[in-house]
């Protein structure tokens, strides 16, 4: 199996080593373009795959390892971080902008919530608008 197959045409697939922030045999993290949040990262995995749940499971498990990596070192590197989004998009109706599948680790803290709302409970807050 081709671990590291790749589209031509990908934005992924044609990353710029220096943009990589950590890496494994499996996949690799960079900084989102578009954070959400600062230090919004992207974990996404080496081969070309379009949706999340067509990846091998060794794929989903060095994601997580990256992911749980990622999430300790932005803890260490910014304390003002109290909590984690963690999401993928699947298809464009979902909100998928880049077919090569990836995960978004979106840093949050106290005034994300707070700010915006009285209640931050209730999961993705506004991916569905008025609920």
């Amino acid at each position: 199996m081709n671990y590291s197959a790749q589209q031509s045409d990908c934005v992924f697939c044609l990353l710029a080593k220096g943009t990589v922030r950590d890496e494994d045999e499996f996949c690799y993290a960079i900084n989102d373009l578009y954070p959400v949040t600062e230090h919004h990262t992207l974990v996404i995995p080496k081969r070309h795959v379009p949706d999340f749940f067509d990846l091998h499971q060794w794929e989903i498990t060095a994601i997580h390892t990256m992911l749980v990596t990622v999430k300790n070192k932005l803890e260490e590197l910014d304390n003002s971080i109290t909590g984690f989004n963690v999401g993928v998009n699947v298809g464009k109706d979902a909100g998928q902008s880049v077919f090569h599948s990836h995960v978004h680790l979106i840093p949050r803290r106290y005034e994300d919530a707070n700010k915006t709302t009285n209640n931050p409970l209730g999961g993705i807050r506004w991916a569905i608008p008025k609920r």
